[in-house]
C-alpha cells in the first residue's frame, strides 16, 4: 500500500490531466473559429459565419445535460474510473471527425452537418466529464483542503483553454502563414488534442478508484434520477441558481472574450490570441488561491464576493474593454473581471459535491450544472453576437449582470456547504 498523501497526488494530477485534454479538445474549437468559419459555411458576412459556428457551439451544450446524466449515472453506479475513461474516449473521436471533415465547397452542406454531429459527441462527452472529474476531486481530497485541490477542476478547464491558445500562438507566429492557418492548418490543433485524448484514456485505466465510491458500491438504487429529484430536489435547484450567473459570466471573459477583442475592439487575432493567453495563465494561477482561501474562511463569502462586484462591475467593465484604446487598458480591465469570477469558478465544484451523498454525487453535481450550463454558458457567444448584429451590443452586458443577481440571492439565502458537507459522511 503507498503512502496516502502519494496516492491522493496521484489520482488528482491523473483526474486533472484527463479534465485538461477534455477541456482542450472543447476550446480549440471556439479558439479556431476564427479561422475555420469561411470553410464550413458559404461565404458572405464574418460576423454571421461566426453566428453559425457560436450557434454549433451552443447545439453542443445542449448536449451536456444528457452527458451529465449518462456519465453520472455510469459514475454512480459503475464508478468514477469507467465514466472518465469512457468521456475521454468520447472527446477524441468527435476532435478527429472535426479534424478530417472536407470543406463546404467540398462536400457542400455535409460539412456543417458532420461539424455539428462532431460537437455533439463532445458535448455528450464533456458534459459528463465536468460532474465525474468534479466528484472524483472532492471525493479524493482530504477535509481540511477540499477547496484548494477541487479548485483544480477550474484551473484544468482553463489550462484546456490556455493550451489551446498556446497552439494557436505557436502556429501563427512560428510555423505556419495566415493563409495556411485559414486553409488546413486549423486541423492541426483537433489532431493533436485526439492523440492526448488516446495518451490520457491509457492514465486512467490505471487509476485508483475513489473510497467513497468503494464504501456504496454495493448499495443498490445509485445514480438514479428518481431518487436524486425525491431525496434532494432542494439541492438540484440550488446547483441551478448558484450556476447560473457564474458561468454565463466565466464564458463571456474567457470563451467569447477572444472574439469580443477581434470583433469589437478591432484587435488582430493574434494580438486577441496573446492577450487571452496570459490573461487565461493568470486566471488558472487564481483558482487555488481562491479555493485555499474558502478552506479557511468558508464558501459562501466567496460566492457572495463574486455575486456582488459582479453586478457593480460588469456593465462598466465590458463598456470600457468596448472602447479601450490601447491593449494594457483591455488586459486589466479583464483581469479585473477574472478576479471576480474566480470567486465562483474556484469553489463551485466542491460547493455542489458537498451537497449530495455518494450514491447519486456524480449525477447531482453534473447534471442540473449541466443544463444550466447549456441554457445560460454555452449560448453566451450566440447571445453576444445577436446583440451586436441587431446593433444593441450593450443589452449583452446588462444580460450577464441580470443572471449574476439571479445567483447572488441564491448565494446570500444558501447555508455554506463547507460546514454541512456530505463529503464528510464519506470518512
Amino acid at each position: 500500500m503507498k503512502h496516502p498523501d502519494a496516492w491522493r497526488i496521484k489520482a488528482i494530477l491523473t483526474g486533472s490531466a484527463g479534465n485538461l485534454v477534455e477541456w482542450y479538445d472543447w476550446y480549440i474549437y471556439s479558439t479556431f473559429s476564427l479561422y475555420f468559419a469561411p470553410v464550413f459555411f458559404p461565404k458572405g458576412n464574418y460576423t454571421a459565419q461566426l453566428l453559425n459556428t457560436a450557434a454549433i457551439f451552443a447545439v453542443g451544450f445542449l448536449m451536456r445535460p444528457i452527458g451529465g446524466w449518462f456519465f453520472g449515472r455510469i459514475a454512480d453506479r459503475s464508478g468514477r474510473k469507467a465514466a472518465m475513461i469512457l468521456s475521454v474516449f468520447l472527446m477524441s473521436m468527435g476532435s478527429l471527425l472535426i479534424a478530417f471533415t472536407p470543406s463546404f465547397d467540398t462536400v457542400g452542406v455535409s460539412a456543417p452537418i458532420l461539424l455539428l454531429v462532431a460537437r455533439l459527441i463532445q458535448g455528450l462527452s464533456v458534459g459528463g466529464e465536468y460532474g465525474t472529474s468534479a466528484t472524483y476531486l472532492s471525493e479524493v481530497a482530504t477535509s481540511d483542503l477540499r477547496g484548494f485541490y477541487s479548485s483544480f477542476q477550474y484551473v484544468t478547464m482553463i489550462g484546456g483553454q490556455l493550451t489551446a491558445l498556446g497552439v494557436q500562438m505557436l502556429l501563427q507566429k512560428l510555423f505556419l502563414t495566415p493563409d495556411q492557418l485559414h486553409e488546413w492548418g486549423w486541423r492541426i490543433p483537433f489532431v493533436i488534442g485526439a492523440a492526448l485524448a488516446f495518451f490520457v484514456l491509457y492514465l486512467r485505466r490505471h487509476m485508483q478508484e475513489s473510497a467513497a465510491y468503494e464504501k456504496i458500491r454495493n448499495e443498490r438504487d445509485k445514480g438514479t434520477l428518481k431518487r436524486l429529484f425525491k431525496e434532494h430536489p432542494r439541492a438540484v435547484l440550488t446547483v441551478v441558481g448558484l450556476t447560473m450567473g457564474g458561468t454565463l459570466a466565466f464564458y463571456t471573459y474567457t470563451t467569447y472574450m477572444q472574439k469580443f477583442l477581434v470583433n469589437t475592439v478591432h484587435l488582430t487575432i493574434e494580438r486577441s490570441t496573446t492577450i487571452t493567453f496570459f490573461l487565461m495563465l493568470i486566471f488558472a494561477c487564481l483558482q487555488p488561491l481562491f479555493g485555499w482561501i474558502s478552506d479557511s474562511i468558508g464558501r459562501k463569502p466567496l460566492l457572495i464576493g463574486f455575486g456582488v462586484a459582479g453586478i457593480l462591475f460588469s456593465v462598466p467593465i465590458l463598456t470600457a474593454v468596448s472602447h479601450a484604446s490601447s491593449e494594457w487598458t483591455a488586459f486589466w480591465l479583464i483581469l479585473a473581471a477574472l478576479v471576480i469570477v474566480s470567486g465562483y469558478t474556484s469553489i463551485n465544484a466542491v460547493v455542489k459535491a458537498e451537497m449530495f451523498p455518494a450514491e447519486v454525487r456524480a449525477l447531482g453535481v453534473g447534471f442540473p450544472y449541466a443544463i444550466t450550463v447549456a441554457l445560460f454558458g454555452g449560448t453566451a457567444e450566440s447571445v453576444a453576437l445577436y446583440f451586436k448584429k441587431i446593433g444593441h451590443e450593450p443589452l449583452y452586458y446588462w444580460y450577464v449582470t441580470a443572471c449574476i443577481c439571479c445567483s447572488l440571492l441564491v448565494y446570500v439565502f444558501s447555508v455554506d456547504t463547507k460546514k454541512t458537507s456530505l463529503l464528510d459522511k464519506d470518512v
